[in-house]
């Protein structure tokens, strides 16, 4: 099994990223560019196993590769991060037939994979849906309102989460991965947002006519607490951790430019504590990872004490990326807060407030409490 992904591949997506990062925050759109890069070098399937035409990349490695990307372009990074994060219930389901063959026609076409988790109608609640499955002979259909799908303009499957049929309760739930060509979308809002605006994440309403057979075998709750949550969580972060690394790489010349031996330097102080900030992001994001590859590792089944380091990684990472971003816009200066000039923080600045937001901190908060109620020990 491959552990490593080739640094010339990723580093000719990153300098695709790069060169569009700022057209793609000026439109809102998404990074068409980078995304096909991404194709190129096959870093879509990279996560899927070798008898799936993928490469059996791990968790690890993908955050490696999505906190390259955070540091080049934060759309790019992540629509890579939601990409894998909705992958790897394909690999930890692939001894299921139904799950082998979307992920094999997956791994063919180097589909990108978008989400309809969200719903007009739940309160924002993911563990819930309006929507029902209509059985149809060998098809299905579904019609959901969704207030957000991000780059769903350019993907190629959309995996939606519905009520298993039109008489179950709410929290019933499947997946079902439909390609695009089976999905009329209709657009209903727009995407105009301060920051993260290449994820181009507006509503839709999603009517899915596909086969019986892109219906997940398995309850969504179990794919969200062993593969979504945790993925979402890790990869989100890493991608947080390298627009902090793109702060701090600012910082760092012009703490460099200001320094002079012979003389106490406040700079290098405060770039000294920026550092810290930053190792301790990354330590916190290290562990997580390595919770999380030892469940799919050991295919072991998500605790409540799992769930919840999943979350609090999370909360944290989305408090330090803009922490970090803002401590470095101060070491910088006043040509940080231009925009027009090479040390601007502009983007980076914007793009560190929208972590806390997405999947708000506070709704997390609180699926905090009722797990930590379920936590055994003291741990």
């Amino acid at each position: 099994m491959s552990t490593l992904v080739d640094d010339a591949r990723i580093q000719r997506v990153t300098k695709i990223a790069a060169e569009y990062a700022a057209e793609v925050d000026a439109a809102a759109r998404p990074p068409h560019e980078a995304v096909a890069a991404l194709k190129e070098e096959r870093l879509l399937s990279c996560c899927l196993p070798a008898e799936l035409g993928g490469e059996g990349i791990g968790v690890t490695e993908l955050a490696r590769i999505a906190r390259l990307l955070g540091a080049s372009c934060s759309a790019t990074g992540m629509i890579f991060a939601m990409h894998h994060s909705q992958a790897l219930g394909l690999v930890r389901y692939a001894e299921l037939d139904a799950v082998a063959e979307i992920g094999r026609r997956a791994a063919d076409t180097e589909a990108l994979i978008a989400s309809a988790t969200t719903e007009i109608g739940t309160g924002g609640d993911v563990s819930s849906s309006v929507c029902a499955v209509e059985a149809d002979g060998d098809r299905v259909q579904v019609t959901k309102n969704a207030p957000v799908v991000s780059y769903a303009e350019i993907a190629d499957y959309i995996f939606t989460t519905t009520r298993r049929g039109p008489q179950s309760p709410a929290g019933d739930q499947v997946l079902v991965a439909a390609p695009v060509g089976d999905i009329e979308m209709t657009r209903t809002s727009t995407w105009d947002t301060i920051g993260l605006r290449g994820t181009a994440s507006p509503g839709y309403l999603l009517a899915i006519d596909t086969a019986a057979g892109n219906v997940f075998p398995v309850d969504y709750a179990t794919i969200s607490a062993s593969t979504m949550l945790p993925g979402s969580h890790t990869l989100w972060s890493a991608v947080w951790l390298g627009i902090a690394d793109a702060a701090v790489g600012k910082a760092r010349a012009k703490a460099r430019s200001a320094y002079d031996p012979d003389k106490p330097s406040p700079v290098a102080l405060r770039f000294a504590d920026l550092l810290q900030r930053q190792q301790r992001f990354e330590a916190i994001l290290e562990q997580g990872l390595g919770q999380f590859e030892q469940l799919l590792r050991t295919r072991s089944e998500p605790t409540a004490s799992f769930s919840l380091a999943m979350n609090n990684i999370k909360m944290e990472a989305a408090v330090h990326v803009a922490d970090i971003v803002m401590a470095a816009l101060a070491i910088v200066g006043i040509n940080g807060y231009r925009r027009n000039h090479a040390a601007s923080m502009d983007r980076l600045l914007r793009d560190s407030f929208g972590p806390q937001l997405m999947i708000s901190n506070e709704r997390i908060r609180q699926n905090n409490a009722d797990l930590a109620l379920m936590t055994r020990g003291t741990r």
